[in-house]
């Protein structure tokens, strides 16, 4: 017995090989930069500190000993030495007497709405660092805000950039090499059913001058069998003519639904178990037209009823009911009383390789989905579902 197996989803080390790479490269990333920031951040606080002292030491140089030649040092090496952190000093009345590496931010507005901002700043700076206090020889107690520089908020954005930047890469690695990996499939499949097709021409011809010959002595033969297997002859020639149509542009006639739906369901009908109850109901009108490809759409027809059956394990009931859409469009039910979809697999059924049965290669669906989707412009869903109580399947054909 031929086994089922997924030949579509097997796991892939090299993608799982890939994955962790991209996890491993941005997470060590990330770790590296958070602990250069953290170093820089403290470097940067220190640098804060070293200018506190400094204002600390510029107030109290009013005292009759200080020297002018430390003070000038104060103010032209320390206090200037700060070129990128923005720092703001508010006396013991919170009242601003001195900024630092934020001037750029209020060039040409009225020194009101300079001041606004200012405050503004101040209470963005004490979110994310706490002011330091600036203790005079006086008792009296100012505050220094201040924030990260420039440079040290680039580099806590560098690793979110280039994890980013990894990420992306990784999903384009992955719809390269999904999508090639799709086409040489399609290129397998194309060929393996072009070439199936072709060996079945041979028998097919010679199945046919057997009819011609059990024809001809009408006796021995009873015609009523002959008719029987003659259909099936021509049944084995839509199959290879569908064989091969696939890897081509399908043809689209207009065709009538009603009748293509009922001669096939007819023919499907004696060739399922007698233990289920097939049966058509159409809304639509008789003379209703459809563009379709006749051999295509009967193979979705198929698919879906014999993966029916297979759920009814061969009793039950088998419903196709054909209904008008809004804007022209038609909508074709097809409903069993089999054991139903799970929910788990509600999303795989139209998976290439799914298939909850012991033998088959769980493509019928998949065929079914792209014949009516991508041939035919419509849609191909499953309509409802309960386990234990049957499923509809709902083909939609659009006008157009």
């Amino acid at each position: 017995m031929l086994k089922s197996f997924d030949i579509y989803n097997q796991n892939n080390i090299l993608k799982i090989i890939l994955a962790l790479n991209l996890l491993l490269v941005g997470t060590g990333s990330l770790l590296y930069t958070n602990r250069l920031i953290l170093k820089l951040e403290a470097r940067e606080e220190q640098y804060v500190q070293l200018y506190v002292k400094a204002v600390e030491y510029l107030y109290s140089s009013s005292r009759p000993d200080a020297d002018s030649g430390d003070i000038t040092f104060v103010t032209s090496e320390i206090l200037q030495a700060n070129k990128t952190i923005p720092v703001i000093y508010v006396d013991q009345n919170n009242q601003i007497l001195a900024k630092l590496n934020i001037d750029g931010l209020y060039k040409g507005i009225p020194p009101a709405e300079e001041k606004a901002l200012l405050r503004k700043k101040m209470a963005e700076m004490s979110e994310s660092h706490p002011p330091i206090p600036v203790v005079m020889n006086d008792g009296k107690q100012g505050h220094v805000y201040y924030s990260n520089s420039n440079v040290l908020r680039q580099i806590a954005y560098l690793p979110y950039a280039l994890l980013a930047i990894l990420t992306a890469l990784g999903v384009l690695a992955y719809l390269s090499f999904s999508s090639s990996r799709r086409a040489e499939q399609n290129r397998v499949w194309v060929g393996l059913a072009k070439e199936t097709a072709h060996q079945l021409g041979t028998p097919m011809s010679s199945l046919m001058a057997w009819v011609e010959y059990m024809r001809s002595d009408p006796d021995q033969y009873d015609g009523s069998i002959t008719d029987e297997i003659e259909k099936d002859v021509q049944r084995l020639e839509t199959i290879t003519a569908r064989f091969s149509s696939i890897g081509s542009v399908p043809t689209l006639k207009e065709e009538n639904l009603n009748e293509v739906v009922r001669q096939f369901t007819d023919y499907l009908a004696r060739r399922i178990s007698t233990k289920v109850k097939m049966s058509l109901a159409s809304q639509l009108p008789p003379d209703k037209m459809v563009k379709i490809n006749k051999l295509l759409f009967e193979w979705v027809i198929e698919n879906i009823c014999k993966n029916a059956v297979d759920a009814m394990k061969g009793v039950g009931e088998l419903r196709l009911n054909i209904v008008p859409l809004p804007q022209q469009g038609v909508a074709i039910d097809i409903t069993d009383t089999g054991k139903g979809i799970s929910k788990a697999n509600m999303q795989k059924v139209f998976s290439p390789g799914f298939s909850t049965k012991k033998r088959g290669w769980g493509l019928g669906l998949t065929l079914a989905k792209r014949i009516v989707e991508e041939y035919h412009n419509g849609r191909l869903f499953v309509k409802s579902s309960e386990v234990g109580k049957g499923t509809t399947f709902r083909i939609i054909l659009n006008a157009n």
